[in-house]
């Protein structure tokens, strides 16, 4: 199968049984890889910001911690079991150098979050490759719950 499941900016897809997921762009947004190995039940989440405060939550992957809770939903619809759900993460990176804003360190902040949403959802985080300053494309395998990360000016980063 060469055809490959894209991710977009606040967005989710799934795939299962081969099927590989893609997603470009990771400067501070992050990108979360959920598996779950007995099924080959992959999910691929890329979110921009930490925490959704929207009123009526309209676009659930934008945040963290809508995005990485309804795909956990998504998975166990399909049959995944919470339990063995793992997660790997990429992205956060500072694109920006912000001087005196209150926004801060949006990457880190996004990292932060994941990382708290994770713990919260009982997801164990078996790999990372967050902060920097460069963007990331990170693949992600549904039939082996591997990846690699590319970017620009660096060597392939396999995970």
């Amino acid at each position: 199968m060469n055809d490959k499941l894209i991710v977009g900016i606040a967005d989710m897809k799934m795939g299962r049984n081969g099927e590989k997921i893609i997603t470009y762009a990771l400067g501070s947004c992050i990108g979360i890889c959920l598996y779950e190995p007995h099924l080959k039940l992959a999910a691929l989440v890329h979110i921009m910001l930490p925490l959704n405060m929207e009123t009526g939550r309209k676009n659930t992957y934008k945040y963290a911690d809508t995005g990485i809770r309804a795909a956990l939903r998504e998975m166990e619809l399909k049959g995944a079991r919470r339990a063995a759900i793992t997660a790997k993460i990429a992205g956060g990176a500072r694109m920006f150098e912000v001087s005196g804003g209150s926004l801060g360190n949006i990457g880190q902040r996004n990292a932060e979050s994941v990382h708290q949403i994770l713990r919260m959802e009982k997801v164990p985080l078996l790999w990372e490759d967050v902060g920097g300053t460069v963007a990331r494309t990170m693949e992600f395998d549904s039939a082996t719950g591997t990846g690699v990360i590319r970017s620009y000016g660096r060597p392939e980063i396999k995970f």
